[in-house]
């Protein structure tokens, strides 16, 4: 079995690894390591919860011990790219805690906070620049980044910055580069805009494939209940009285509607709350740090804030909505069966979402086990042929608002109970993640 002190990193990355208790590599960073220790370029296959991030962080950390020398101002050595501010932040603790015994200087630039102290922090240089693109780019338009010396560049998730139309910004961040640099490109999935992302950034890479996109799917036990959009809050209230939900993510597809999702829960006294990107930054870190010391129970999200969120004992994953987009589907179940964990994810589906379903289901290789028992049971929405509508933006969209609340029986069955057929019950991965 292959160790940290296998793979040759250096003694103080080491001791800091032996603190946090880990020992044992995940499989993408014994297969990712190697290869960025010896500067090669790698793609990276890999679900979010698999321990990328001290894949890169830690290679970086050793190119920084071993060749020493003090960034110039304005400038980092290595720039990670990440999609949201959550993930961001978390990709800086992790970078902190591997380094905490060696000389080490970073900066976080994310937008939704006031730029004062990010500029602060880079007029000097920092070893390592965690940005989110759009924020980047408004610094380096202003002067007040320089990446003319980037040794290393990371784009951490980059299918999911695709999807929120950062490719744009991507390659104008990727053009104020020095051609000859180390580049790192980590998705979960390989659709063909981030395989021509890839082709055009990567170098001879190595390339990393630990698990197909499915595999994630596997470990989660999976259910869906047909329930009309008007009696949705009182079954998502329903599952979540169960003693079996001690923390989950409640996923819409609007804003609006997280927002309305939490303030229902916490008038049946579910402590919850809604983090999407209206929310400000102070708002999000609030609702986060709650989230993780257990006073809050439920946060409800959007797509947007989904990855960000990476709690380990997450028991419960509920899609109220569900997600127009099948890959979404895996990246928000993906929140809940980490570590080794248990898992449930159990969807809505009313009439409108009826097709949706039918993708997912195609896009995973498996029918979701479907739960009837229960008060909300909607035959409508279970045979629907209904065509979801189209939002004006050009992306399909549920319709029809929020209608009046309905019945709020108790349950006759839980999610913890399993599906009333065909339950799933896949072997669980023990293996722990490690630092993402």
């Amino acid at each position: 079995m292959t160790t940290f002190s296998d793979l040759q990193l250096a003694k103080p990355l080491l001791q800091a690894l032996n603190e946090e208790g880990y020992t044992t590599p995940t499989p993408i960073q014994s297969g990712a390591i190697p290869h960025l220790l010896n500067g090669r370029d790698l793609l990276g296959l890999a679900q979010t919860g698999t321990g990328k991030t001290a894949a890169f962080a830690l290679p970086i950390l050793n190119h920084l011990l071993t060749h020493r020398r003090a960034p110039a101002p304005r400038q980092p050595r290595a720039l990670v790219l990440a999609p949201t501010r959550e993930l961001a932040a978390q990709i800086s603790a992790s970078f902190a805690a591997y380094a905490r015994h060696m000389p080490f200087t970073q900066a976080v630039v994310f937008g939704g906070v006031g730029q004062g102290r990010q500029v602060d922090a880079m007029k000097r240089g920092v070893d390592v620049l965690v940005a989110a693109p759009g924020r980047l780019l408004d610094l380096t338009g202003q002067g007040h980044i320089d990446l003319s010396g980037v040794e290393i560049l990371v784009l951490d998730e980059a299918d999911r910055m695709l999807d929120m139309g950062f490719v744009r910004d991507i390659r104008k961040i990727t053009a104020l580069l020095p051609p000859r640099r180390q580049t790192v490109l980590l998705s979960a999935t390989m659709p063909s805009a981030i395989a021509d992302l890839a082709h055009s950034l990567l170098n001879n890479p190595a390339k990393v494939e630990v698990t197909p996109p499915s595999s994630t799917v596997d470990r989660i036990r999976q259910a869906v209940m047909f329930v009309d959009n008007a009696s949705k809050k009182d079954a998502l209230l329903m599952l979540l009285q169960s003693p079996q939900v001690v923390r989950a993510t409640v996923f819409t597809l609007m804003k609006h509607e997280a927002n309305k999702v939490a303030e229902f829960l916490n008038k049946n006294n579910i402590p919850a709350e809604a983090i999407h990107g209206n929310k400000s930054q102070g708002a999000r870190e609030r609702a986060m740090s709650g989230f993780r010391a257990g006073t809050i129970k439920v946060l409800v999200a959007t797509d947007i804030a989904a990855r960000g969120i990476d709690v380990d004992d997450v028991t419960h994953v509920f899609n109220y909505d569900l997600p127009n987009i099948p890959e979404s589907y895996v990246h928000r179940i993906g929140r809940t069966a980490r570590a080794g964990r248990d898992g449930w994810a159990v969807s809505f589906c009313d009439p409108e979402q009826r097709a949706w379903l039918r993708d997912i289901e195609r896009n995973i290789g498996r029918t979701i086990s479907i739960v009837r028992d229960h008060p909300y049971h909607s035959d409508e929405a279970e045979h629907s042929t209904m065509k979801p509508p189209v939002l004006g933006g050009g992306g399909r969209g549920r319709g029809g608002g929020n209608r009046p609340a309905g019945n709020s029986a108790a349950p006759r069955r839980s999610p913890r109970s399993g599906p009333s057929r065909g339950g799933n019950a896949p072997a669980r991965n023990r293996q722990p993640h490690r630092g993402n």
